[in-house]
């Protein structure tokens, strides 16, 4: 039997903290299902990358680090927004898998109350590899482009990304 896991992120922007937690996990599991979640919304401060974007990020970023995609497999999910069906929605998406990689509480707690096994996600460096912090520091211009692999930095300019988060720092109030 396969031993597959999912690994549940927004991704925005995938940084070189999420391709470690990739590359740790793929040491312990056959096959790792990336879920891209919240996969309806991009054009916002917290979530500015489109599904395409974040998968390409992703997808490009798996591919130049040489991992095996016969191994992995990308998912957007969408938000249900009614915790008790959120779990079924991942089923619903994604192939049959065994366990859950994740640390944000909620989605720990819905999982085990699903009956799956839950590990945690390894930190590496989390008080700067955090997609708040990249995105934070591109607004203000500060550094960043060391935090994401290079194809993600690739994509980010390609598609305007640092402008569109600037802009999406803007009001229209006086």
């Amino acid at each position: 039997m396969v031993k597959r896991a999912i690994f549940v992120g927004r991704f925005q922007p995938f940084h070189i903290g999420h391709l470690k937690a990739v590359k740790d996990i793929l040491g312990t599991v056959d096959e790792l299902v990336v879920v891209v979640g919240s996969s309806q919304y991009s054009h916002t401060l917290d979530n500015p990358f489109t599904t395409g974007e974040r998968v390409t990020m992703i997808k490009r970023t798996l591919e130049v680090e040489g991992i095996d995609m016969s191994r992995c497999w990308i998912i957007p999910v969408p938000d249900v927004h009614i915790h008790m069906l959120w779990v079924a929605q991942i089923v619903g998406y994604t192939p049959k898998f065994h366990m859950i990689y994740t640390n944000e509480p909620l989605t720990r707690r819905l999982f085990i109350d699903g009956g799956f096994e839950v590990k945690p996600v390894p930190f590496h460096k989390r008080k700067i590899l955090s997609a708040t912090e990249i995105r934070k520091r591109m607004v203000n211009g500060e550094k960043w482009r060391d935090l994401v692999p290079t194809p993600v930095s690739q994509l980010i300019e390609e598609i305007g990304g640092i402008e569109r988060l600037r802009d999406l720092t803007k009001t229209d109030r006086i």
